[in-house]
């Protein structure tokens, strides 16, 4: 190994830290995670519901892109590790979307088709939630959902999320769910 290079379980555990979870531990992103997060976003079948496929490149810029988004809001999509082995399996967090001419902010989530169904994206999306509710100070939390991507839909009506309005985002009609605040706190 070259000197100064650490495998990725190391830098894993230098990466801050942001939520834990039974099962998960959510982190920034760093750029050693590229290859994680290309694994996910450059699967065809994990990604049909975007209207693009991803390249290795594509997987650098979102790196860079939720890099930049903690130093700007303090947030972003995170790393989603198992704390059984230390290995990331897709990413999660939290994003201010611009909808209908406002702010909203949404909950995101992408995983590797292997971990699909063993609940880690309600788990890790519902961490997120609580962290936008208990210390963002968040009045709702938003999922902008494609009205055919099914598995997104059940995980955010696990999470207590509803129907709110059909919104146009990137130019393809979405469903956003939502949660306020008061609902998240009795759900």
């Amino acid at each position: 190994m070259e000197a100064g290079l650490k495998p990725a379980a190391i830098r894993s555990r230098e990466a801050h830290v942001v939520l834990e979870t039974e099962r998960l531990t959510l982190r920034h992103l760093t750029l050693g995670d590229v290859d994680a997060v290309f694994a996910v976003i450059g699967d065809p079948e994990t990604m049909k519901f975007y209207p693009q496929r991803f390249t290795r490149q594509d997987a650098v810029r979102w790196v860079t892109k939720s890099q930049e988004r903690y130093r700007r809001d303090g947030y972003g999509l995170f790393a989603v590790v198992l704390k059984s082995n230390g290995e990331v399996i897709g990413t999660c967090g939290l994003m201010l979307q611009d909808i209908e001419g406002g702010p909203v902010l949404e909950v995101g989530y992408h995983f590797r088709r292997e971990h699909w169904g063993h609940g880690y994206a309600t788990e890790s999306a519902r961490a997120c939630m609580t962290y936008a509710f208990e210390r963002l100070g968040a009045e709702k939390v938003v999922s902008l959902i494609l009205p055919e991507n099914v598995p997104s839909r059940r995980v955010a009506g696990r999470n207590g999320m509803t129907v709110e309005r059909q919104v146009t985002f990137h130019d393809l009609p979405h469903l956003m769910y939502s949660i306020k605040r008061e609902n998240y706190a009795q759900a």
